[in-house]
C-alpha cells in the first residue's frame, strides 16, 4: 500500500498549491507548485512528480541534503476538527533532467527543464 493513498490521495486531488521546503547554508529554502501540474504527471508509488523550471537553489540544496517536506493543504477534504485537511510528506527529493520522465514531463510543460522528484518516505495530517 501506497503512503499517498486514501485522505492523502485525496488531499492531493485536491490541492490547488503545494509548499516545498529544503534547507541549505542559508537556512530553510521555499519554493510551490500547482497542484493541477502534480495532479497532470501524478505519483508512482510513493514518488510526486512535479515540472521542474527554474529551481536551481532548490536544485543545490538537495544535492547537499536530500531532505525535503511538501505541504498540501483543502477546504474540500474533510478534516478531523472540520472542513478542511492538510498534510506534510517528508522524505528524499531530486531533480532529474535528462530520461524518459524528463521527456514525459516536458511533453506536458515544455517549459520545465526536469522533473522534481519527491520520494515520500513519512506522512503526516
Amino acid at each position: 500500500m501506497s503512503k499517498l493513498d486514501g485522505i492523502i490521495h485525496d488531499l492531493l486531488q485536491a490541492t490547488e498549491f503545494v509548499a516545498i521546503v529544503t534547507s541549505g547554508e542559508q537556512g530553510p529554502h521555499l519554493v510551490g507548485n500547482w497542484g493541477n501540474y502534480l495532479r497532470t504527471l501524478g505519483t508512482d508509488g510513493d514518488t510526486i512528480i512535479l515540472p521542474a523550471g527554474r529551481y536551481s537553489q532548490t536544485e543545490e540544496n538537495l544535492r547537499k541534503n536530500a531532505k525535503i517536506a511538501v505541504m498540501a493543504a483543502s477546504r474540500q477534504v474533510q478534516g478531523t476538527r472540520g472542513p478542511g485537511q492538510g498534510c506534510v510528506l517528508s522524505g528524499r527529493g531530486e531533480i532529474v533532467t535528462s530520461g524518459p520522465l524528463v521527456e514525459k514531463v516536458k511533453v506536458k510543460f515544455p517549459w520545465a527543464r526536469g522533473a522534481l522528484l519527491v520520494h515520500v518516505e513519512e506522512v503526516r495530517t
